[in-house]
């Protein structure tokens, strides 16, 4: 129910965080306390996630590697360049240009994977681009970081240095330590299977909540143009990514979770980077959390229209070809 139902849970939670003081008067606020943990928190899902992938799906990364690399480029060369070209509206907000371009190069977000089912699409090809995105991450977001970053106030060499330390040991390790601590511990696997999925996608949900609580205030200032800057990205991402699909001679099921994966980015991770990356520049991580609402949002209805194209397709076809009346 949580992941049929995410973006419903989004906003509840995050409104939830919004209004906590008016709730609940008082001197504790729950998401605003957890900041300090939320680098913990994401590491330890992406431990979940490593530990929910299906080892059949990690072989698939490495058999059709020719695909999900192809894939995975498209990934990396739209979602960036869409980010940059957009976030070129914004120099006279430097902060806000940096967390535009964070939200461009991070991988693919899991409820791609949840959508492109929903959509009718290829779930395989969706789990092995997200896999593959995920892995080659401390390659390309360091990379995009600093040529995004060169010639401003801000070291673009140590930026990428410490992009790739974070997301070795915050993204990629714990995700390769969870799946393999997931085939030799068979108890674990299946309390993974059990609970590993609402533990992952209630982290993400508490990381986005807590990050527009914190940042209320700012977020009233920009909403109107950020949104929109946002809404570009992710449509034309979209758009794109369809059509690179077609290029790169998909079926159509494939490049309906080609389309989910390039549309929709990891925000959790670009918001909780942004906070490790720049201290003190909470303006940064305004961006991830925002485009998870309209990716959600998005996503949500892409999926829903490609789901009633395709009943209406097999509803057709089968009044071309109706079965034979059993003699």
């Amino acid at each position: 129910m949580l992941q049929r139902f995410l973006l419903f849970w989004l906003i509840l939670l995050s409104a939830l965080a919004v209004f906590w003081d008016r709730l609940f008067p008082g001197n504790f606020h729950p998401f605003h306390a957890s900041q300090p943990y939320l680098p913990y928190l994401f590491t330890a899902t992406m431990f979940v996630i490593g530990a929910l992938l299906p080892s059949n799906e990690v072989r698939e990364v490495f058999r059709r590697w020719h695909t999900v690399l192809s894939g995975t480029f498209v990934q990396y060369t739209v979602m960036p360049g869409l980010a940059y070209l957009v976030s070129l509206f914004f120099l006279d907000q430097p902060d806000l240009r940096v967390g535009i371009i964070l939200v461009g190069c991070v991988p693919g977000a899991m409820a791609s994977n949840v959508l492109t089912l929903a959509a009718r699409g290829n779930v395989s090809y969706s789990v092995c681009l997200t896999t593959s995105a995920t892995l080659l991450s401390p390659l390309i977001v360091p990379l995009v970081l600093y040529l995004a970053v060169s010639g401003t106030d801000i070291d673009a060499a140590e930026l990428a240095k410490s992009s790739f330390e974070k997301l070795l040991t915050q993204v990629v390790l714990p995700v390769i330590l969870g799946h393999l601590l997931s085939q030799i511990h068979h108890g674990f696997s299946r309390l993974m299977q059990a609970f590993g999925s609402t533990f992952a996608n209630l982290s993400i949900l508490w990381i986005i909540a807590t990050i527009i609580s914190l940042n209320q205030t700012r977020l009233q200032n920009v909403f109107l143009s950020l949104g929109v800057a946002l809404l570009v990205i992710n449509l034309l991402g979209y758009l794109l990514g369809y059509f690179a699909g077609v290029a790169i001679n998909l079926n159509e099921p494939m490049r309906r979770a080609l389309t989910l994966e390039v549309g929709m980015q990891n925000a959790g991770l670009g918001a909780v980077l942004a906070g490790q990356l720049f201290p003190g520049k909470e303006m940064i991580a305004l961006p991830p959390a925002l485009y998870m609402f309209g990716c959600m949002l998005t996503g949500t209805i892409l999926a829903q229209l490609w789901s009633y194209q395709s009943e209406k397709e097999g509803r057709a076809k089968q009044e071309l070809n109706p079965e034979p009346l059993e003699s």
